[in-house]
């Protein structure tokens, strides 16, 4: 009996069951990489505000401060522990893009996973050749992000998204040749792909999303964010900002409606962040369906030959044969004659 080809949707539908059957794990696992890089902006924030806040008095007291070089120097000083913990929690983000598919396997098999340090190790041992793979993409997301350039930009990100897990299950490969492999991989399927990157995008990007957002207004979770917001506020030149505006006719900015809007924003990237394993379980599922694919085709294609390769095959053994009897029967002859 043939194994049947898995749909998108039943890439999607599964690999649902997948992350919500071990929900608890992701969100735990999840956390500080997410969590970390908000609490490290917002301790950044927080120093580089209260230092610009009693700068005057510092100038004021102590004549070193009264130093351009001084100022400058400080001012790195009083952002590192928040930039420490953003950078160790970004980087912890980005591994995971390749942990998960590692416990991909554990989920197919036994439906759990565990052991998320060990996953982790595997991809941090590869740290070279991880963050090139990195760069490449980063390289490419700036130039994806001219809007002339929207559109091929968006095509190519199609053929891209199997990368990471090229990387995580073909260890072989440079980082050239994961970006090669997955466009290998995708091409053919270039229609099916977009619509699984459609269904997860919608998930995790808008329905998720909105949802929350609309649970947190009817609980006052956005108000009370916003709130804390409203101090950094007042420290931008909101006067200048609108008169600029007023210039062209556009609307005013508010104090507190840009901090709503700011506190939207974090929730929401918050939320996107949290639901990186399941867009890679989606992207992982996905991959094993294409890599079976390809290999199961080019089984048959070494098996099946074309009836011109056939013929071609018979012409050349009778050939052979015939040859064979010839070299036999001068070879018999020419001993007669000696």
């Amino acid at each position: 009996m043939t194994k049947k080809n898995k749909t998108p949707f039943g890439i999607f539908t599964e690999a649902i069951g997948l992350y919500f059957s071990n929900f608890g794990k992701f969100t735990k696992y999840m956390t500080f990489p997410v969590l970390g890089q908000i609490l490290g902006l917002i301790l950044t924030l927080i120093c580089t505000l209260v230092y610009s806040k009693h700068l005057p008095n510092l100038i004021e007291q102590y004549k070193i401060f009264n130093n351009f070089n001084t100022l400058v120097l400080m001012s790195v000083v009083v952002a590192i522990p928040g930039l420490i913990i953003f950078i160790k929690a970004f980087w912890e983000y980005l591994v995971a893009y390749g942990a998960i598919n590692s416990m991909l396997d554990n989920m197919l098999k036994s439906g759990k996973v565990y052991d998320f340090s060990a996953h982790t190790e595997l991809i941090k041992r590869r740290t070279a050749s991880f963050v090139s793979l990195w760069l490449i993409i980063g390289i490419f997301s700036v130039f994806a992000s001219f809007p002339l350039l929207w559109v091929p930009a968006g095509v190519v990100a199609i053929y891209l998204v199997l990368v990471f897990q090229v990387f995580t299950y073909e260890p072989e490969l440079s980082p050239a040749g994961c970006i090669k492999e997955s466009f290998n991989l995708i091409k053919g399927h270039f229609l099916p792909t977009f619509m699984l990157v459609a269904m997860a995008g919608l998930l995790c990007w808008v329905f998720i999303p909105q949802i929350f957002d609309y649970i947190f207004n009817i609980l006052g979770v956005n108000k009370f964010i916003s709130t804390g917001i409203i101090p950094v506020m007042e420290v931008l030149p909101f006067d200048e900002i609108n008169s600029f505006l007023s210039e062209y006719k556009l609307p005013m900015i508010k104090e507190d409606a840009a901090a709503m809007f700011v506190s939207t924003t974090i929730v929401t990237q918050i939320l996107i962040q949290y639901t990186l394993p399941l867009r890679s379980i989606m992207c992982g599922l996905w991959y094993k369906e294409l890599k079976g694919s390809s290999q199961n085709a080019e089984k048959k294609k070494t098996a099946k030959k074309r009836p011109s390769e056939k013929l071609m095959e018979e012409s050349h053994k009778k050939l052979t044969k015939r040859l064979d009897k010839n070299i036999l029967k001068r070879a018999s002859e020419k001993n007669d004659d000696e």
